[in-house]
Order: structure tokens, then sequence, then C-alpha cells
């Protein structure tokens, strides 16, 4: 059962991560030319939008499969 709902977190985290990924590259590409970052910066720039709305998306996907989890 422990193991068992720790996939499923592991797996609800990896899918927000992923989907979190993809949504944040489209929109820190679009604010990176919105702001005009000049350069290589706008690299920079859609990565850390890119990781921190990965992140945010998977904690989220994670702890709704955890609080699922528990019913």
């Amino acid at each position: 059962m422990v193991n068992e709902c720790l996939v499923r977190v592991a797996s609800g985290f990896a899918l927000g991560a992923a989907v979190g990924g993809s949504a944040g590259a489209i929109y820190g590409t679009f604010e990176a030319i919105r702001y005009r970052v000049p350069g290589l910066l706008k690299i920079r720039y859609v990565g850390q939008t890119t990781v921190k709305t990965a992140a945010m998306f998977g904690l989220f996907l994670g702890a709704g499969s955890l609080i699922r989890c528990g019913k």
C-alpha cells in the first residue's frame, strides 16, 4: 500500500513537471520576447521560467496524488 502510494505520487509529480515544463517554456519564450531580454540572457530567462513552472506544477500534482492516495 505505501509503495503503491509512493509510485502514484512520483508519477503525479513527473506528469505535472512535464506539463509545467512545456507550459513554462512557451510562457518564458513569450515573456523574453515581450520584455526584450537582451542576447543570450533569453536562454537563461526561458530556462529559469521553465524550471520554476515545472516545479510548481509537479508539486501541486504530486500533492493532489498524495491526497487522493489517502482516501
